[in-house]
């Protein structure tokens, strides 16, 4: 159990924490020279953003269940499992962001969805 919750933090928090620093991104427009008032003005600009805060805390919460997980599984079981971000990162861009997502990219996505059901039952 203690696992599940592990990578269900993992992959929804991490993917939650970008979706918020994407959106906030959005909000904030994008630097319009790569002089450093320009660059600076938009730093300001994303911290003064609500989502960034909330994106940056999600994808710090995720970060030590990556921690976690990495404590108590090898490597080679636990990066693949979490690429159900990937999957859950689809999703969140269709829902929250109102993103199109292409045929391609959601049968891209399935692949991703076999794959890691794949290293789970395959596990040891």
């Amino acid at each position: 159990m203690r696992n599940l919750v592990l990578f269900a933090v993992i992959v929804v928090a991490g993917t939650g924490g970008e979706l918020c620093i994407s959106r906030a991104m959005k909000n904030v427009g994008e630097a319009t020279s790569f002089h450093p008032a320009a660059i600076a003005r938009v730093v300001l600009r994303a911290l003064c953003e609500p989502w960034m805060w909330a994106g940056v805390t999600m994808m710090a919460c995720a970060f030590f269940a990556l921690l976690g997980a990495l404590h108590a599984h090898n490597v080679s079981f636990v990066v693949p499992v979490t690429a159900l971000s990937y999957v859950a990162g689809a999703l969140g861009g269709a829902v929250f962001l109102r993103e199109h997502v292409s045929r391609r990219r959601w049968i891209g996505v399935l692949l991703v969805a076999i794959g890691v059901t794949l290293v789970v039952f395959g596990k040891k």
